[in-house]
């Protein structure tokens, strides 16, 4: 009597698995450069919200000390604290951190990703 095989062969299974591990090491080789961002965006948001409950005058470089003192608690190294544009927009203060950061993935392949975080103050 004919029994018909059902499931996967190994060869398949192989094939299914191969694309799956790369986006798996991508993702862990991703993770140090996205919590990596998120520690930079806390810094910008309590920078921001710091230097408007002082209430008083807003100076580019004062939110420059506030960011500094972040990014040595949060133990940001890149982007440093120069690479953070502080502008003023109308009635208020823009802190931007455009940057982009990237992760080896093997061989000469490296993952890059572009970040864009703006925090207001006032205005």
């Amino acid at each position: 009597m004919y029994r018909r095989q059902r499931g996967m062969t190994f060869l398949g299974g192989l094939l299914l698995m191969i694309p799956v591990a790369i986006v798996v090491y991508a993702a862990i080789r991703l993770a140090p450069v996205y919590l990596n961002y998120m520690s930079v965006a806390r810094s910008l948001d309590l920078a921001a919200s710091s230097a408007q409950s002082d209430g008083g005058h807003v100076s580019p470089q004062g939110v420059r000390n506030a960011l500094a003192k972040r990014f040595d608690i949060e133990s940001i190294n890149f982007p440093s604290v120069q690479d953070i544009a502080v502008r003023q927009d109308g009635g208020g203060w823009v802190i931007e951190a455009k940057y982009e950061d990237s992760a080896p993935l093997f061989g000469n392949i490296s993952l890059t990703v572009d970040f864009d975080k703006i925090a207001r103050i006032g205005g």
